[in-house]
């Protein structure tokens, strides 16, 4: 069967670029003039999707209004001439066919993957996490389906990462030793560095059967109290094959500081326009005494003793588990 459809989940908390994302969902930080979810839009279209399905915060209409049409400001460049940021900016509410749910609360990836079951249907579908940027000649999506049409079965992306972050992927226990595509035996969710089977970390791109769905609704919190789209899949490989691939390309994690900053200046760097001047005032940057004698400063300063923050007086409790709280758009 073709893949039509994709799900994209987009109502995280964005902890790890506070304060940044205390009012702004994370997937609309801007790479470059671009928010970062536009470029995961990009590739999933590139890669033959034509049916998007967002599962966003509700409050979080920001990302909604991205990809609505914006008749005001279109009539203001139109006014003015301005037709290229004119013809930008149309092309990206007709980019895909999307359809939007809101969650109250995000209770985890499995969760939010669950939720898109009535509009999936009986059918396979990709899922694109947003965290993860991947620059390739060829989108990383692209790989992966034209994969699937040879193997008929659901796929992850993944790549080998050092053992110090080991906790902070789902991790892949391959049952073979093929090195592009293997097939996996199990999956287990940011397992402890001593503990954890094998480096080989699941990135933001799956390819998955609607079979995934029985087992998110029976899906129990795993850790951090969230629904582990890691456990399904672990489930589902007692039943199902599924392989993970090595994709050709370079992975920016844009959930993460300097992953962002590593990610902004690569697209930048790839812009015409913007190369020369970036590439003298990082050279001048980097050589001028002003830069080391910043350096020399903060170091001499060293890091300030952390002093653990006292828990408040009386914690408030989370929203538990539920799935009637969901907004069809």
């Amino acid at each position: 069967m073709l893949v039509r459809k994709a799900v994209i989940p987009a109502g995280g908390w964005g902890t790890r670029l506070l304060p940044a994302t205390k009012a702004l969902s994370k997937e609309m930080l801007p790479l470059v003039d671009k928010p970062a979810i536009q470029y995961v839009v990009e590739e999933a279209v590139a890669s033959g999707i034509t049916d998007l399905i967002m599962v966003i915060r509700q409050g979080r209409s920001v990302i909604e209004d991205h990809f609505s049409s914006a008749e005001e400001l279109e009539a203001l460049l139109y006014q003015r001439g301005k037709y290229q940021f004119l013809q930008m900016v149309k092309q990206i509410s007709t980019l895909a066919n999307i359809r939007f749910i809101r969650q109250e609360y995000p209770r985890g990836l499995g969760d939010a993957v669950g939720t898109a079951k009535e509009l999936i249907g009986d059918e396979p579908f990709a899922v694109l996490l947003p965290d993860d940027i991947i620059a390739a000649p060829v989108p990383c999506l692209k790989q992966m389906l034209d994969l699937y049409a040879k193997l008929q079965t659901p796929l992850v992306a993944v790549q080998e990462v050092p053992d110090e972050d080991l906790p902070r992927y789902g991790i892949t226990l391959p049952a073979t030793d093929d090195y592009l595509c293997c097939l996996a035996k199990g999956f287990v969710e940011k397992p402890k560095r001593k503990l954890s089977p094998a480096n080989l970390a699941i990135i933001g791109r799956y390819i998955l059967s609607p079979a995934i769905f029985p087992l998110l609704d029976k899906a129990t919190p795993g850790l951090n109290g969230e629904i582990q789209l890691t456990d399904s899949l672990n489930l589902l490989a007692q039943t199902e094959k599924i392989y993970a691939y090595r994709f050709y390309g370079t992975r920016f994690d844009v959930g993460d500081k300097l992953g962002f900053i590593l990610a902004n200046l690569t697209f930048a760097l790839q812009r015409p326009e913007l190369r020369t001047q970036l590439l003298r005032h990082l050279d001048d940057l980097t050589s001028s005494q002003r830069f080391k004698d910043l350096l020399k400063i903060e170091e001499s300063q060293g890091e300030a003793p952390k002093t653990p923050a006292a828990p408040p007086k009386k914690i408030p409790s989370l929203p538990q588990a539920s799935n009637q709280h969901k907004i069809w758009v």
